[in-house]
């Protein structure tokens, strides 16, 4: 999924670049209006993360660019401004969510992916790993097509790996995923989720392997 990332304050932009490009997320920033109006006439992202404080423009000039464009591309705006009327004058100009600074980044990814799953609809996306599968639009594991039952927490988990597939995703991610609603997870509790997906998925091709001092990498049985 690309994402394009509106924001001057290189910090803050390098910061948050990092951390969604460890969720899956392809992030390419912009520091200005004018780098963000380039760039969105000649690529096509998923999202937009948009900043209003821009140096040369306020950033709703961008938002109401694109929208006279009639391209629809889902806008988040990220700002410190507080007040309700600017979150309903953002609304009004075509943002599809506002988020106000500083916000957790748990619920940012949340959001973020909630957009980008609103827009994809009932067409979603497909992962795929040996015979296992895993739609994000319905929130569905499958093992040949048929529905695999996890919990919430447990198809977090997979999900999360099978973004990843062939890739180490740390503890620290997956608790991260796991706590968009903002409750606590006991020491010892990826660990358990983990050891309960490995025997539902056990008969899929596919392995989850512990990487030590690292994390978790979803393999399928014939790359391992």
């Amino acid at each position: 999924m690309n994402v394009l990332l509106v924001e001057d304050d290189v910090a803050l932009a390098d910061g948050l670049s990092h951390a969604l490009a460890q969720a899956g997320l392809r992030v390419t920033t912009a520091g200005s209006a004018s780098a963000a109006d380039r760039l969105l006439l000649n690529h096509q992202y998923d999202l937009v993360l948009l900043d209003l404080g821009l140096p040369d423009r306020d950033g709703s000039c961008v938002l109401e660019r694109l929208r006279a464009r009639r391209d629809s591309t889902p806008v988040l705006i990220l700002t410190a401004r507080d007040a309700i009327e600017d979150r309903v004058r953002g609304l009004q100009r075509g943002a599809d969510d506002y988020i106000v600074k500083p916000f957790d980044l748990r619920e940012l990814e949340a959001r973020i992916h909630a957009l980008i799953r609103r827009r994809r609809g009932a067409f979603g996306t497909l992962l795929q790993a040996g015979r296992l599968s895993v739609d994000t639009a319905a929130s569905q594991a499958m093992v040949d097509g048929e529905p695999l039952l996890l919990s919430a927490r447990e198809y977090g988990v997979l999900e999360a790996l099978m973004v990843q597939t062939g890739r180490v995703v740390s503890k620290d991610r997956i608790a991260q995923r796991l706590s968009v609603s903002g409750e606590e997870l006991a020491d010892n509790a990826i660990e358990v989720y983990v050891h309960r997906l490995r025997k539902r998925i056990e008969s899929a091709g596919v392995r989850i392997r512990t990487v030590r001092g690292l994390g978790y990498l979803l393999e399928r049985e014939s790359d391992a």
